[in-house]
């Protein structure tokens, strides 16, 4: 009875326990497939997240390249515009400049022998620095150089951009070159050296010298300019570098408020025009040497003109000792008055000598004497024609 009772009892706690059992295998199930389809809810609505994420960065990437575009558009627009304004208004001061040079020449020419001439050539030179100023601005925005024809002497190259900086009395040409820049290289390589010079004279001390050499490396010609000024650090080297290079030149706006033009726009014009410029050496005095590399393709050997023959003179007659009397008094015996003298010729040309013979005036202390001599040498390098002002909207 009893042993009945206890299988009884045991039967009951298997079957109670395989309920318990089965009933937490069926909820253990339940809760696996909501957990799963939670994780999959879950899973779904994480990638409906990413991928709305994922879109709005892709819109926000949009915008920026758009709005990054449209700041680039209007900065390039922004700058066309002020160079087309400066380019205009550069090309007015350039005829002005132009107009102002050619009527002092033709007071010079005029005047040559006069007193005056000490001050014609010191505006002549005032107006040279104005029109080297204008025309490097209008190269930076977009202009291009004279035009000339005909090549010129190295040596007359440099000295006429000695003549259109402030202090040209302290740059030295140590020697002829005997060579000459090619007609399309000579309004380039003056402007260039032009604004070596101004930064030479202008960081060095104003009694220190500069000296111009000129050097034949392989097949090269080397335009030396060594000063005695304060050199250049690692950082002003590097950067100068960059802009004598071309690749990148700053924008107008990134000239500050004093811009500087010098050697972006020598590294503008290097590029444009196939020659090199370099400032990272150091000059025997200490100061920067810059290097103005010219390749074979824009000079060649200076050509010697041939000798001309004196002309050959025709024999006057002598007048006799009576003739002579008899034509210096008038026909009642009296003596004829003689012939008023001409003044001195004056010099023909932008402080050169008329003919040959006569000497400008030099005025003491002012440094005529040597700008007189500058002009002289300064003509083939400064026969360039000027682009007119006219129609500069569209230049």
């Amino acid at each position: 009875m009893n042993r009945d009772v206890l299988i009884w009892c045991l039967a009951v706690v298997a079957v109670v326990s395989t309920a318990a059992v089965v009933a937490l295998i069926v909820r253990t199930r339940a809760l696996g497939a909501r957990k799963r389809q939670s994780e999959a809810e879950a899973q779904q609505r994480l990638t409906e997240s990413q991928n709305r994420l994922s879109t709005a960065l892709t819109d926000l990437q949009r915008f920026r390249a758009e709005q990054d575009e449209a700041l680039r558009e209007a900065e390039r627009t922004a700058e066309e515009s002020t160079k087309a304004v400066l380019k205009g208004a550069v090309r007015f001061l350039q005829s002005l400049a132009a107009e102002q040079t050619t009527l002092l020449d033709g007071i010079q020419r005029r005047y040559g022998g006069h007193a005056v001439l000490s001050d014609l050539l010191d505006v002549n030179h005032a107006t040279a620095q104005m029109a080297r100023k204008a025309q490097g601005i209008a190269v930076m925005c977009g202009a291009p150089l004279g035009r000339r024809s005909q090549a010129a002497s190295v040596y007359d190259v440099v000295r006429s951009a000695q003549g259109q900086i402030r202090n040209f009395n302290r740059v030295e040409i140590m020697q002829q070159s005997g060579m000459a820049l090619k007609a399309s290289a000579v309004a380039p390589v003056a402007l260039a050296v032009a604004e070596l010079l101004d930064n030479a004279a202008s960081f060095s001390q104003h009694d220190a010298p500069i000296e111009v050499t000129f050097q034949r490396v392989q097949s090269n010609l080397c335009i030396v300019i060594d000063d005695a000024g304060v050199g250049m650090s690692d950082e002003d080297r590097q950067k100068a570098t960059a802009l004598l290079s071309g690749d990148s030149l700053p924008r107008l706006s990134q000239l500050g408020a004093q811009p500087k033009f010098g050697l972006p726009v020598v590294g503008l014009i290097a590029r444009q025009y196939g020659f090199k410029v370099d400032v990272t050496g150091v000059s025997r005095y200490g100061g920067v040497r810059a290097v103005v590399l010219l390749p074979k393709e824009l000079w060649t050997m200076e050509e010697t003109p041939p000798a001309e023959e004196a002309p050959v003179r025709r024999i006057r007659r002598i007048p006799s000792v009576e003739e002579d009397a008899a034509e210096s008094r008038t026909v009642h015996g009296l003596p004829k008055r003689g012939e008023r003298q001409a003044p001195t010729a004056s010099v023909t040309d932008a402080g050169g000598s008329a003919g040959g013979g006569t000497r400008p005036f030099k005025k003491a202390g002012r440094g005529s004497g040597g700008l007189a001599a500058i002009q002289r040498g300064t003509m083939s390098g400064r026969a360039v024609e000027v682009p007119s002002s006219e129609g500069t909207e569209g230049a």
